[in-house]
């Protein structure tokens, strides 16, 4: 079964890997930048040796992000955004191919024990069952 596992993030998370503290979060070093990426090319590599990596990716920060809706006429209302003052939303994610659960749990557990500052805000891992539509599950 596939399944797809997200991180999450703010604004004010993507700075402070930047080095911008803030009372949200603080700056990260270089050396807890290199130790981050460090291990998820790990991980990333051993989800590849495994067989079970599909897809992964870190997404750019929330202030590049473009929303797109219809108003009541159906004309389209384009906003860009959100900014600082947003909550968390998707970083990252991996759309893996496992044989249980209990296994994209375990990796799930492992994304969370990815090495970070002191003092950030923590975020679930979430794991969503990607549906085989073709093949019957809903």
């Amino acid at each position: 079964m596939k399944y797809l596992v997200m991180v999450q993030g703010s604004q004010a998370d993507y700075e402070a890997m930047t080095g911008k503290a803030s009372a949200h979060s603080p700056a990260w070093s270089e050396q807890d930048l290199q130790a981050m990426y460090a291990f998820m090319g790990e991980l990333n590599n051993d989800l590849a040796e495994s067989g079970e990596l599909v897809d992964a990716n870190g997404l750019a920060e929330p202030a590049r992000t473009r929303h797109v809706s219809l108003d009541g006429d159906g004309r389209p209302v384009i906003t860009d955004g959100p900014y600082g003052e947003t909550k968390e939303l998707l970083a990252g994610y991996w759309v893996l191919d496992c044989e249980s659960l209990e296994r994209v749990t375990e990796i799930a557990v492992r994304v969370a024990r990815c090495p970070e500052p002191a003092g950030i805000p923590s975020y679930p891992v979430v794991i969503r069952p990607i549906p085989d539509i073709g093949g019957g599950d809903v």
